[in-house]
């Protein structure tokens, strides 16, 4: 069996027992996820790259405490810590900028490439979908970014918000029928940025 094909509950069992080659491997099949859920939930590549080592390294901490979701999926829980970082880059962001101020910037903004303008493209694109958003609470933007953006089921999504499956349903309803009613639902519909892809 390739490693591609074991699944997340087995990878996991071994984490549990502090094997770091089995952490690898959920990683590498994760990141993406992870990474492609920040950046919907925030508009911000920068933010998006901070918050998947926050959540790896939360998921280690805590790698003899969790448990797979029903199907032995380990991705609800991690959007779940990743919609939990969210909210504390929200505090925080002082401390970030902080840090981040230490790096040496250029003066002039040098051409990298296609690959800078079409991630200069997708935040743009992102924080406009996100402005249309604006009038959702937080917990229907979440339902949002994890069953239409994400695409997990009712129950993943609940493992992810920690809330009944009948809660999932009764936001994203309530979500879409606000959304529809906004003049930017089209441009939603027609789903987010490129992301960088799935692992």
């Amino acid at each position: 069996m390739t490693t591609n094909h074991v699944a997340d509950a087995s990878l996991w069992e071994r984490v549990g027992r502090g094997d770091g080659p089995a952490f690898g491997l959920l990683f590498h099949r994760h990141s993406s996820a992870v990474y492609n859920h920040v950046f919907r939930r925030t508009g911000s590549w920068e933010r998006a790259e901070d918050a998947v080592s926050l959540v790896f390294l939360e998921a280690w901490r805590q790698r003899d405490r969790v448990v797979p979701d029903p199907d032995g999926l380990i991705l609800p829980w991690l959007l779940g810590v990743a919609n939990n970082v969210i909210r504390r880059q929200s505090r925080t962001r002082l401390r970030h900028a902080n840090l981040l101020a230490r790096l040496p910037r250029p003066t002039d903004a040098p051409d990298h490439g296609p690959f800078v303008e079409q991630q200069d493209a997708d935040q743009q694109q992102m924080k406009a979908v996100l402005a249309a958003m604006s009038h959702l609470t937080p917990t229907e933007k979440e339902v949002i970014s994890l069953c239409v953006w994400a695409e997990l089921t009712y129950e993943q999504a609940a493992v992810a918000m920690g809330v009944p499956v009948g809660t999932v349903r009764s936001r994203l309803s309530r979500a879409r029928s606000k959304l529809r009613q906004s003049p930017a639902w089209t441009a939603l519909e027609q789903g987010s940025p490129d992301d960088r892809g799935e692992s």
